[in-house]
């Protein structure tokens, strides 16, 4: 009996050590990776920003002129506003995620807004949508999501920010034709939030207060 409890307590103080030494690995990969992760995400972002309004049109750091704001009509996520600026002047908000919610799930988009209201383009970061159908809103598949830029509330008018079967001036897909109607409307959506939040989105973020110890 005291065999079988002492072979017990070995085998169990192996585990343990094993599962230390398991835990430790983990965590020493983590923190060797997570830099990297981290610089990877960055890269993705501003690639994704770079794409909507020019490195060449902007003098400040998009990565410290951003805030965070939430609006239901665009979204259940908090949506991070990057600023984009030229001798302390506006040039365009970059604001994601906006949501559309697609045929097979939410669609999350990148939407880039110039100053004086024009689209700088529009991006999906992410869907579900049904592949050789609504996946065609993928910059690597189709055309049709590039046909935002320079779009505006002006241009076309209010009433036409729909797809063609709708009555509006925007194409659709055959076969597929609620991921853009969805695109266009949130797209919409987020010009009219910027026309009338452009003062508080472009407003210079406070500076911090308090006494330094």
């Amino acid at each position: 009996m005291g065999k079988l409890l002492k072979t017990a307590w070995n085998s169990g103080w192996l585990l343990g050590v094993f599962g230390v030494l398991g835990a430790a690995l983990v965590a020493f990969t983590h923190l060797g990776t997570a830099e990297q992760i981290a610089a990877n995400e960055k890269a993705v972002l501003m690639n994704n920003i770079y794409k909507l309004v020019s490195p060449d049109e902007m003098d400040n750091n998009l990565l410290q002129d951003v805030i965070s704001i939430r609006e239901p009509a665009l979204g259940q996520e908090d949506i991070l506003v990057y600023r984009a600026r030229r001798g302390n002047e506006p040039v365009a908000v970059i604001m994601t995620p906006v949501e559309a919610p697609g045929y097979a799930g939410v669609i999350k988009l990148i939407v880039g807004i110039k100053a004086d209201g024009s689209l700088g383009g529009v991006r999906v970061l992410a869907h579900k949508e049904t592949p050789g159908l609504g996946d065609k809103v993928e910059e690597n598949r189709s055309n049709w999501i590039n046909g935002f830029t320079g779009k505006s509330l002006d241009n076309p008018a209010p009433a036409r920010w729909k797809v063609k079967r709708d009555g509006g001036d925007f194409d659709q897909f055959t076969g597929a034709t609620v991921t853009p109607r969805s695109i266009v409307a949130a797209t919409k959506q987020t010009l009219e939030y910027f026309a009338s939040h452009r003062q508080q989105l472009f407003q210079p973020s406070a500076p911090a207060t308090g006494t330094e110890k």
